[in-house]
């Protein structure tokens, strides 16, 4: 494991992000939905540092299963009310782009009266799909990352910095019929 950003580093930037995002909505209230679970950090730290009335909800969105990534499932059970508010939805981060449009997408079937993201991190090289995230903390380059709400097979989520993995370390394991690592 190798820290790519410390905590230091980490909280300049999302004190940056979150910067711009009170400039953006000028003491507007805002709605601010949070995509568990690998938002829950950046969400606390954004929202304390927000001047603006808000309104807090999350909506949960996974598509993976341990490494492997399977279709994309979203609960938002836990989201309030959106239709003619202006919302805000924060993700960890923007990786190939598919969780955060469908989000987005679904969302607007809402009726917002604006949605924008933001996000912790965007990786390099790695968008699939036309989208522009309207705020994001830093871009990194193409590697398995960990910490700052971020985790690998549930673990790591609560390191104050973000580090990366090596590949060994994010590969399949084989397991026997009882269940250990061979």
């Amino acid at each position: 494991m190798k820290i790519l950003l410390s905590e230091e580093e980490l909280r300049a930037g999302v004190e940056k992000m979150s910067s711009q995002i009170d400039q953006a909505y000028a003491g507007k209230p805002l709605t601010i939905i949070g995509v568990l679970t690998g938002s829950v950090v950046l969400l606390a730290d954004t929202i304390r540092l927000l001047s603006m009335p808000l309104r807090v909800g999350v909506v949960q969105a996974a598509s993976y299963d341990g490494a492997c990534r399977g279709e994309l499932r979203i609960n938002s059970d836990l989201m309030p009310d959106i239709s003619g508010h202006d919302v805000l939805l924060i993700d960890d981060i923007f990786d190939t782009g598919h969780t955060l449009k469908k989000l987005v997408d679904q969302m607007k079937s809402l009726s917002p009266t604006s949605l924008r993201t933001a996000v912790l991190m965007r990786k390099s090289g790695r968008q699939e799909v036309e989208f522009d995230v309207d705020f994001i903390a830093f871009d990194i380059p193409d590697e398995f990352v960990v910490g700052y709400g971020l985790d690998f097979n549930d673990e790591y989520r609560n390191l104050p910095y973000l580090a990366t993995l090596a590949p060994e370390d994010v590969a399949p394991r084989d397991l026997g019929s009882d269940g250990i690592q061979q």
